[in-house]
């Protein structure tokens, strides 16, 4: 099958074994892994910056292939990381695009947030400190406006071969010498000081 005769490879999604989530082109030239964290702002900005320039000009004409993997800072990233991995793997994507554009405005409820709030999120068993977070940060909505309820994001939450999954690809990433993000490899290598579109457009384009 010729690149040109495939439909829409904005809407071919795999998943790999490890559980991270592959855009477009499975034998695209250039492939991109991206290493994100949900907390963190220069993410939301790349996110900003990156999302319609990357499906139209890159992922769309079978160029690029985009894979997004998890790097957990805090509780709360692995709470939106979790969420952003319920129900159907084709929506992943759309998930993963709404809680980065809209992370200032949850991110603000950390900051107003109460010391029993606080607590609730540090303390007890995982799944009920996952779920106090998405109470508290308006997360449940955000899936249920995507037709997912708060009993499917639940056991979502409570799902221990997901969180293997997902705190496994931060491990895999600080093997590969990751640090902090966004982070990039460009078909296996990781990219010195690229944290922004700016930059990784311009090694992508190189690789044309």
């Amino acid at each position: 099958l010729s690149i040109a005769a495939h439909p829409n490879w904005t809407a071919t999604i795999a998943v790999t074994p490890a559980g991270s989530h592959v855009l477009g082109n499975p034998a695209a030239p250039v492939k991109v892994v991206e290493y994100v964290s949900y907390t963190c702002s220069h993410c939301a900005d790349f996110q900003r910056q990156s999302d319609t320039a990357m499906r139209l000009g890159y992922v769309g004409p079978g160029k690029v292939s985009v894979e997004v993997r998890h790097f957990i800072r805090d509780p709360i990233d692995l709470t939106v990381a979790m969420l952003a991995n319920c129900g159907d793997p084709k929506n992943f994507f759309y998930n993963h695009n709404a809680f980065l554009l809209s992370q200032e405005g949850w991110m603000q409820r950390a900051q107003s947030a109460t010391a029993a709030q606080k607590q609730r999120w540090t303390t007890g068993p995982t799944p009920a400190r996952l779920r106090a977070i998405a109470s508290d940060f308006g997360f449940y909505a955000v899936l249920e406006r995507r037709g997912i309820t708060r009993t499917a994001q639940d056991r979502c939450l409570a799902d221990e071969a997901m969180m293997r999954r997902i705190v496994g690809q931060m491990s895999n990433g600080q093997g590969l010498g990751v640090e902090g993000t966004p982070s990039f490899l460009l078909n296996g290598e990781l990219l010195a000081g690229t944290h922004d579109w700016q930059s990784l457009e311009l090694q992508i384009k190189a690789r044309l």
